[in-house]
């Protein structure tokens, strides 16, 4: 079984969840620090649609498997991969940071849920420092200058590791611009993890995580937004699928 797949062009990790974690804590604050992005279908259509996001996704340290049709993908390669979803790097990260004396910095969402994020993150790993929070304003542009200074607010607070809860593509744009001002600081790429923790989303049951339905429940949760990303994504899925297997073989 091979130790990774290659997915649009992308090295995807094979490393399950926990040894995932201890990676990222391990090299966060030296020059092997890592930018973390989680790749999934949608992220796959918008790649393929935006030359700037396929840009800093190429420069990515680590890519891990978030979604069923991304780890079918790579299995189909005859990689051992599973589902490693930012939401679910939280709280590992943040295990290992306690015991490793690292300290984290919540980025993105509003003042309000990393305020009760950081609260919850504290009280389940004691000794864990949050060397800060910040939520950026309103129609926040993750290359602006703005989005500079955030980074230079989150490198003079000392932090190892920046969980970044913006969603895509700006949390990958602001990571990549992070990571290029801090090369020590590891940028993790979350999503809605920070509102899971805090309470304000509810993530689907485990049991749909396993069958590959958390997309189900988050449409029912919200259908005017997301029925026509899912759409778009359920479009791309056969010919995603047929390419996953296809090019590397044609390499």
């Amino acid at each position: 079984m091979s130790v990774h797949a290659v997915v649009e062009n992308l090295r995807i990790s094979a490393l399950p969840l926990a040894e995932t974690a201890a990676v990222i804590c391990r090299n966060a604050g030296s020059g092997e620090a890592q930018n973390v992005f989680t790749l999934n279908l949608d992220h796959v259509v918008k790649l393929r649609k935006d030359p700037k996001f396929r840009e800093v996704y190429g420069r990515a340290d680590l890519i891990t498997a978030d979604g069923f049709p991304i780890a079918l993908a790579c299995r189909l390669q005859g990689a051992r991969v599973s589902r490693v979803a930012g939401s679910d790097l939280i709280e590992p990260i943040c295990a290992q940071a306690a015991r490793s004396d690292k300290a984290i910095y919540l980025f993105g969402s509003s003042p309000q849920v990393l305020g009760k994020a950081a609260r919850v993150l504290r009280a389940r790993n004691p000794g864990l420092k949050i060397a800060g929070t910040l939520a950026p304003p309103q129609e926040f542009d993750p290359q602006s200058d703005i989005a500079r200074r955030c980074i230079e607010t989150i490198g003079a607070s000392g932090a190892d590791i920046c969980f970044v809860a913006l969603g895509a593509p700006k949390q990958e744009l602001f990571a990549d611009l992070g990571k290029r001002q801090l090369p020590n600081t590891a940028f993790v790429c979350i999503g809605a993890g920070l509102d899971f923790i805090a309470g304000t989303q509810v993530r689907a049951p485990h049991w749909m995580q396993r069958w590959g339905l958390e997309w189900l429940w988050r449409v029912i949760g919200d259908p005017q937004r997301l029925l026509g990303r899912y759409a778009s994504c359920f479009a791309a899925l056969p010919g995603f699928l047929a390419r996953a297997v296809l090019d590397p073989q044609r390499r």
